[in-house]
C-alpha cells in the first residue's frame, strides 16, 4: 500500500493543482478588477482638477510673495521669510515647482492627450491648451528654465529625467500655443467642458478673450528682453480682443464649506497660517499687514484701506481707516507687545473662502495697455484714459470678491482718480512708475503677477529689507530656487540648466529679466 501511494502521489497533486489553476483562471479578471476604479479617464473631471490645482499651486499660496512685495510680514522669521529673505528658509521657494508637475501640469497634459486627435473636441483641446499656457507661465516666471517639452511624459514616453527648456523657447511656444488655440475655438461647436469648466462654464468666446489677454501679459513680459517681439504680440492680442469688461474677468469660483480644494486657495492659506482665530492676538505664525502697504494706502487716501484691513479692538474687527497700522518687517523673532494694534486682512473680503479667485482682470488689461500706449505700441486710446479705467476696475472688482454691491463708494473712487491722474507731461519712466504703483495696489492679492511686473519694470519702488542673516545681501530676490531633489533625481538636466541660466540662487535673473 505504501508503494502504491508513493506511485500516485505526484499525479494526484498535479491534478489538484490543475483544477485549482483552472478555477483561478476562470475568475481572475473579475476578482482582480476594482469595481470602484475607472478604467478610462473621465476627461471633464480631470480638467476640473487641473483648474483647481493650477489656480492654487502658484507663488500666491502662502506668505512668501506677499512678504516679498511688502504686503505682509511676521515677527516669526520662518513665516516672515518673504519680507526678511531669511537664509535658513531659502529652499521653501522650491515648493511651487514640486507641487505643479504631479498636479496641474500632469492633469492638463492628460486632458490634451485624450482630446487632441478628435476634431469634434476642438474646443476642449483649445481650452486645455490655453490652461496649459497659464500653468506653465506661472512656473517659468518664477524659475526661468524649466522642464517643458518633456514634462509629464513619464508614463507615456518613459521620460523620467526631463530636460529643462530655455525660457526663451518656452515663451515662444506659449505665445504660439495661445494664438493657435484662440483661433481654433469654434462658437458653433457645442462640445465644451460645460459645467466642468470652472472658469467660464464652456463659453468659448470668453476663453478666446482669456487667451488673448494672456498673450498681452506674456507679450508685455518681453518688453525688456525683446521689444520688437513684445510689440508684435501685444498688437496681435489687442486685435484678437482682450478682457476689458467686468463680465469677462477670468475667475475661479469657490464654496464656503466642503473640502479645502473647493475654497479660495489664497484666503484659505492666509486663514490657516494666521487668521482663523480672528481676534488680532492669536495669529498662529505671527502675521500682519506690513507697514509699507498700509502706510501707502493711508498716505494716498486709498478707499480700499477699509475694505482690505481691520484692527481688532477689544476682540472686534474694526475697519476704521484712521486706526489701521502696518507692522514693520524688521521685528526680530519676538512678538511685539502692541501686536494686537496692527492691521490684518479683513475676514469678509481678503479672507473670504468662498470669494472668487481672479486670474485675469479688466484692471490688468487696462494697466498693461496703458504701458503699451506710453511706449507707442497701442494708439487707439490715450494712456491716461486706460490708466484711470484700470484704477476704477481695480476698485470695483472688490464687489465681485466681497459679494457686496458698491463696496467702495463711487464718489471716493472718482476723488481718488482725480487726485492720482497720470502726469500729462511726465516722462515714460514717471508714467510707468505711476501705472505700476496702481498695479501693486490694484492687482492685490495676485502677488505673483505684481512680482513679475516689479522685476520687469522696477516698480513699485520697494526698498529692500536689510534684515540680519538674510540670504541676498539685503536685495529683493529675482527668482525661486529649484527643489533640492532635482539635484539628485534629475542631476544632468538640472546641471545643464544652471550652467546655461546662471547659478541656482535667488539673485540670478530669468531670461526676460536680463
Amino acid at each position: 500500500m505504501k508503494h502504491l501511494f508513493s506511485r500516485y502521489k505526484l499525479p494526484v497533486f498535479a491534478l489538484c493543482g490543475m483544477t485549482l489553476l483552472a478555477s483561478c483562471d476562470k475568475d481572475f479578471v473579475e476578482i482582480n478588477t476594482n469595481p470602484n476604479a475607472v478604467s478610462v479617464p473621465t476627461t471633464p473631471y480631470i480638467f476640473s482638477k487641473a483648474l483647481y490645482d493650477g489656480a492654487a499651486n502658484s507663488g500666491n499660496k502662502g506668505s512668501l510673495l506677499f512678504g516679498l512685495m511688502q504686503y505682509t510680514t511676521s515677527y516669526n522669521d520662518v513665516e516672515g521669510f518673504g519680507s526678511k529673505y531669511t537664509a535658513s528658509q531659502v529652499n521653501a521657494t522650491g515648493g511651487v515647482f514640486t507641487n505643479s508637475y504631479p498636479n496641474q501640469i500632469n492633469e492638463v497634459m492628460e486632458v490634451i492627450k485624450a482630446v487632441k486627435d478628435d476634431p469634434s473636441k476642438v474646443n476642449l483641446y483649445a481650452t486645455a491648451r490655453i490652461w496649459r499656457v497659464y500653468c506653465f507661465s506661472r512656473l517659468t516666471d518664477l524659475y526661468g528654465d524649466i522642464p517643458y517639452s518633456d514634462a509629464a511624459q513619464g508614463y507615456n514616453l518613459s521620460v523620467f529625467q526631463p530636460k529643462y527648456d530655455t525660457q526663451s523657447a518656452i515663451y515662444a511656444d506659449m505665445l504660439k500655443e495661445l494664438e493657435t488655440a484662440a483661433t481654433s475655438l469654434d462658437a458653433a461647436n457645442a462640445t465644451t467642458f460645460g459645467g466642468s469648466d470652472l472658469i467660464y462654464q464652456g463659453n468659448v468666446t470668453k476663453w478666446k478673450k482669456f487667451a488673448y489677454s494672456l498673450m498681452l501679459r506674456l507679450g508685455m513680459r518681453l518688453s525688456k528682453v525683446d521689444a520688437t517681439a513684445a510689440q508684435t504680440w501685444v498688437t496681435k492680442a489687442v486685435a484678437g480682443g482682450v478682457i476689458r469688461d467686468y463680465a469677462d474677468i477670468a475667475k475661479m469660483n469657490y464654496l464656503a464649506s466642503g473640502q479645502n480644494i473647493n475654497k479660495n486657495p489664497i484666503a484659505w492659506q492666509l486663514l490657516n497660517d494666521n487668521y482663523l482665530r480672528a481676534d488680532g492676538v492669536n495669529n498662529t505664525e505671527g502675521g500682519k499687514y506690513q507697514d509699507v502697504f498700509i502706510n501707502s494706502l493711508k498716505t494716498n487716501n486709498d478707499p480700499r484701506l477699509g475694505v482690505l484691513a481691520v484692527v481688532y479692538v477689544n476682540g472686534v474687527a474694526n475697519s476704521t481707516e484712521s486706526i489701521q497700522k502696518g507692522m514693520p518687517a524688521t521685528i526680530n523673532g519676538t512678538k511685539p507687545a502692541d501686536f494686537v494694534t496692527y492691521s490684518e486682512p479683513k475676514q469678509t473680503t481678503v479672507l473670504k473662502v468662498d470669494a472668487p479667485l481672479l486670474l485675469f482682470t479688466a484692471a490688468e488689461s487696462n494697466f498693461l495697455l496703458a504701458e503699451a500706449a506710453i511706449k507707442g505700441w497701442y494708439k487707439t486710446e490715450p494712456a491716461s484714459v486706460l490708466y484711470e479705467t484700470g484704477i476704477r476696475a481695480a476698485m470695483q472688482q472688490w464687489d465681485l470678491i466681497s459679494g457686496t454691491t458698491n463696496v467702495i463708494d463711487k464718489s471716493r473712487i472718482d476723488s481718488y482718480i482725480a487726485s492720482h491722474a497720470l502726469k500729462a507731461s511726465g516722462t515714460v519712466a514717471e508714467q510707468t512708475e505711476q501705472i505700476y504703483y496702481q498695479f501693486w495696489t490694484g492687482i492685490f492679492p495676485d502677488a505673483q503677477e505684481v512680482y513679475n511686473n516689479y522685476r520687469r519694470t522696477g516698480y513699485p519702488n520697494l526698498v529692500p529689507n536689510v534684515y540680519p542673516g538674510n540670504a541676498t545681501g539685503g536685495k529683493i530676490f529675482r527668482r525661486f530656487l529649484y527643489p533640492v531633489l532635482e539635484q539628485t533625481l534629475n542631476r544632468s538636466s538640472y546641471t545643464e540648466a544652471v550652467q546655461r541660466q546662471g547659478v541656482d540662487d535667488l539673485l540670478t535673473r530669468v531670461w526676460w529679466d536680463k
